[in-house]
């Protein structure tokens, strides 16, 4: 090991990753491709030519063990994907920019300027209960920062977008997108910031676009007048489950969260799905509990579903139901809601079955046997359970009128394509801690979404 040069200091280097967020202001001189190409260029300077310009001063210490500074070169690679996705909108890809920039940069400096200050600066109870890395100051600092620098760069660029964005998705999605990418920053997963913040600030944004002033027009009143009802029904629902002990205090108050906007918006049969999603990963997480349990490869708690459990798996569809209550796409984020919600159900009951009675279990990458609960582990008795578990939930949909009959074969090619994903970063990136199970709940989910759009 090399260790750091005594020059190291982790405020400069937070300094040039806010100052580095500049750069967003030629994006409303340039287009698509050439932002891409810039992009690109930064990548390669910082791969090659920052070391030998003196650079290495903001390497961190891990970053001259493993003998190049990942986050340094993550920056300008999730700049480089903003410009690529959103080539015709560079005023999402400037936002996006902004909220890692600004926010990720900010928070980490009222963090450090937090825990480095006085006794009363580092009360116990400014950290986050869920991850005592983070801080509510540097949270805070993480929204305000990050979505005023948004906004404004959002605004900057506006002008050079056809057709012009509305000033409500101007102001509005960024600030949003930077509260959704404020509490994604304090999930505590190895998974590094400078990819999972823009990421989730990018798909927040994209949403926004979607919408138009007529579908909310349209649907604020059917959302406004259930929403009473949908809170209603959910704490009833979310409070049996916690008496039964199903899911935790967490997942109780993260359950009715997520179960009031699906069945706000998108109504009482995608509530219904919903439902018949967790009372199926539920029975499951129980069947033979006690081999599991002997085996010392059971569901946390008892099984009991947490909060993280609730967003990771329901995220997607919550998203999907927003969606079609607010953008004209609805049959198409019904469809989504409906992979997403079959995708986290029958990957609940193959893994589940796959450790209670699995006889081979292998894994993905390399089809070589490991043991049971291994991350990433397959089986074959999981993986018949799992096809047979997102059948029925597809035909649940259809049931339900959330999709057409034609759409039960897509969504459950969807859904094994999502586990498929799932399994395969569960082999390679759970192990070492960059990616965590809710993590992997989500992607499979988010996989399975994608795969069901792009085949209908």
């Amino acid at each position: 090991m090399t260790g750091a040069p005594a020059s190291h200091s982790e405020t400069a280097r937070q300094w040039v990753h806010v100052g580095s967020g500049l750069f967003a202001l030629l994006l409303r001189v340039l287009n698509g491709w050439q932002a891409a190409t810039l992009a690109f260029a930064a990548l390669v300077f910082n791969a090659l030519l920052l070391p030998r310009l003196g650079g290495k001063r903001l390497y961190r210490p891990v970053d001259h063990d493993r003998g190049f500074p990942l986050g340094i070169l993550l920056y300008p690679l999730s700049v480089l994907m903003l410009t690529l996705a959103f080539p015709t909108r560079l005023d999402i890809a400037a936002a996006a920019w902004g909220i890692l920039a600004f926010g990720d940069g900010f928070a980490t400096l009222v963090g450090r300027s937090r825990r480095e200050g006085t006794a009363v600066s580092a009360v116990p109870s400014d950290r986050i209960p869920w991850n005592p890395d983070k801080s509510w100051a540097g949270t805070i600092a993480f929204v305000v920062c990050g979505g005023l620098a948004a906004v404004a760069l959002a605004w900057w660029t506006r002008p050079s977008i056809a057709p012009l964005p509305p000033m409500a998705f101007t102001i509005a999605a960024p600030l949003a997108a930077a509260v959704i990418a404020a509490f994604v920053e304090t999930i505590p997963i190895r998974l590094d910031d400078n990819i999972s913040v823009p990421l989730a600030a990018a798909i927040v944004l994209w949403l926004g676009s979607l919408m138009t002033s007529s579908s909310l027009e349209l649907s604020h009143e059917r959302v406004l007048g259930t929403l009473p009802w949908a809170l209603g029904v959910n704490v009833v629902t979310g409070w049996l489950g916690y008496r039964a002990k199903t899911v935790s205090m967490s997942g109780f108050i993260g359950g009715v969260l997520v179960g009031t906007i699906i069945y706000a918006c998108g109504g009482a049969s995608a509530w219904v799905l919903l439902l018949a999603t967790f009372i199926v990963a539920s029975v499951a997480s129980r069947l033979g509990l006690a081999r599991k349990q002997r085996l010392g490869i059971a569901e946390e708690r008892g099984g009991r579903r947490g909060a993280g459990n609730a967003l990771a798996n329901c995220g997607v569809a919550v998203m999907a139901a927003i969606a079609a209550a607010t953008t004209p796409y609805a049959p198409a984020a019904l469809a989504a809601l409906v992979a997403a919600l079959t995708a986290g159900g029958s990957d609940t009951v193959a893994s589940e079955i796959g450790k209670a009675w699995g006889r081979s279990t292998f894994l993905v990458t390399t089809f070589g046997r490991v043991k049971a609960g291994t991350p990433g582990a397959m089986s074959l008795q999981g993986t018949i359970a799992g096809v047979l578990a997102a059948l029925g939930l597809a035909a649940a949909g259809t049931a339900l009128g959330l999709i057409a009959a034609s759409a039960i074969v897509i969504v459950v090619i969807s859904a094994t394509a999502g586990a498929l994903v799932e399994s395969a970063l569960g082999a390679t990136l759970e192990g070492p801690g960059i990616l965590n199970n809710d993590m992997l709940n989500f992607i499979n989910t988010a996989v399975a979404a994608v795969v069901a759009l792009v085949l209908l």
